[in-house]
């Protein structure tokens, strides 16, 4: 071997270390762990479903089959909230401190039921907004507002055309606030509204979605959420 062989291999070998080294130190994006915060009221907390079935944790697992490792679901919700009693219970949380990746926020449907107005609902709902933002350590783009799912769809609404003109109403007063600031919004009202035709969908209180109809809430944001991810 001459001295110009020679030199060509020491050569060969010094770029190939350097490109496994390189290798070694990039950690793709889908290792980075994500924490997911969920806020919201009976549809987050999936009542009548099992947890599983819960469209946080049903979205979590799909983002865990696209490559994403998710190290924390949390949950702030319960059956029957209206936007002030979800403040009561971020509160209640002591989550002010926290940051978390990602953050979803979907609420009102008991405000409607209880009859209140949209326009006691519009500077509550952009407080709760405002505080996801705030979980999401400031990032706006990993926020994102689910519209409320319309329960006159269901055994339990009969097709009442009065509920399903609020719930347009306040997901008309959610959508606005949502686009003022800058923040995603899912549509997945259409979904809910299939219920009647489709009672696969209504978990069997009569009232609620389904497993089957979270999967699909969760098949509708799949790819707008990993976009946030990415």
């Amino acid at each position: 071997m001459n001295i110009f062989q020679l030199s060509i291999l020491i050569t060969l070998a010094v770029a190939t270390s350097c490109r496994s080294k390189e290798k070694d130190t990039i950690i793709p994006k889908t290792q980075s762990e994500i924490s997911y915060l969920a806020l919201g009221d009976s549809y987050t907390i999936g009542q009548s479903v099992g947890p599983e079935e819960r469209f946080p944790e049903q979205l979590a697992d799909s983002l865990r089959k696209t490559g994403f490792k998710i190290s924390n679901v949390r949950i702030v919700a319960k059956t029957g909230w209206t936007t002030d009693e979800l403040q009561a219970g971020i509160d209640a949380a002591k989550i002010k401190d926290s940051t978390y990746t990602i953050v979803s926020l979907l609420i009102g449907v008991n405000n409607q039921y209880r009859g209140r107005p949209v326009s006691n609902y519009k500077p509550e709902f952009e407080a709760l907004l405002q505080d996801a933002i705030t979980f999401a350590g400031g990032k706006k783009e990993h926020v994102f507002v689910i519209s409320i799912p319309d329960y006159a769809f269901t055994p339990f609404g009969q097709g009442s055309a009065t509920i399903t003109a609020e719930i347009d109403e306040y997901n008309a007063a959610n959508k606005a606030i949502a686009e003022e600031l800058g923040i995603r919004y899912f549509d997945i009202t259409p979904i809910s509204r299939e219920g009647l035709a489709n009672p696969s969908l209504v978990a069997d209180d009569g009232l609620h979605p389904s497993g089957q109809q979270y999967g699909k809430w969760v098949s509708l944001m799949l790819p707008g959420v990993i976009d946030m991810l990415e």
